[in-house]
C-alpha cells in the first residue's frame, strides 16, 4: 500500500506568502506613524506640565502675601516671578515645570519648547509670560502647535 504524504503544495506556499505581504503592506504604515504621534504626545504632556507648574508657582506667589516679592519656592528651587506667574525663561517656568527632553529656547517675553534632536517645523510649546495693563494681570498663555510634528 502507498503512504498518503502529508504537507503544503508549491502553490499554497506561495499564497501564504503573498498573503503576508498583503497584511506587511497595509500595517507598515500604521506602525511607522508611531514616531509622530509619540511626539505629539509629548507636546501636550509639555503643555500640561506648564499650565500646572504654572497655576503651582501662581499659588506659592499668593499664598506667601509679597506682591513684590521676585520669586518663590517650590521644592528647593527659587522661581523667578513676573506679575505674579512663572517669568518666561529658563529660571522661571522651565525650572518649576522641570521638564526635560526639550529644547527650550527663550525669546522676548515668552520661551519655546521642543523636541530635543527632533529639527522638523510647527512641533513646539510656547509660553507666554503673563502680562500687566493697569491693575488688570492676564494670565500666561500655552500654546501647543503640533500639526508638523
Amino acid at each position: 500500500m502507498k503512504k498518503q504524504q502529508g504537507g503544503f503544495t508549491l502553490i499554497e506556499l506561495i499564497m501564504v506568502i503573498v498573503i503576508l505581504g498583503i497584511l506587511a503592506a497595509f500595517a507598515l504604515p500604521r506602525f511607522a506613524d508611531f514616531s509622530n504621534q509619540a511626539r505629539v504626545a509629548s507636546m501636550n504632556g509639555i503643555a500640561g506640565s506648564l499650565r500646572s507648574a504654572s497655576a503651582i508657582s501662581r499659588a506659592a506667589f499668593l499664598a506667601a502675601g509679597n506682591s513684590a516679592a521676585p520669586t518663590v519656592t517650590l521644592e528647593g528651587l527659587q522661581i523667578d516671578m513676573v506679575n505674579g506667574y512663572p517669568a518666561a525663561t529658563e529660571n522661571g517656568i522651565t525650572r518649576a515645570a522641570q521638564v526635560s527632553g526639550v529644547t527650550a529656547t527663550p525669546g522676548t517675553g515668552a520661551i519655546t519648547y521642543t523636541v530635543t534632536g527632533y529639527t522638523g517645523t510647527n512641533c513646539q510649546v510656547v509660553y507666554t509670560a503673563a502680562t500687566v495693563s493697569g491693575s488688570t494681570v492676564t494670565p500666561p498663555t500655552i500654546a501647543a502647535t503640533t500639526g508638523g510634528c
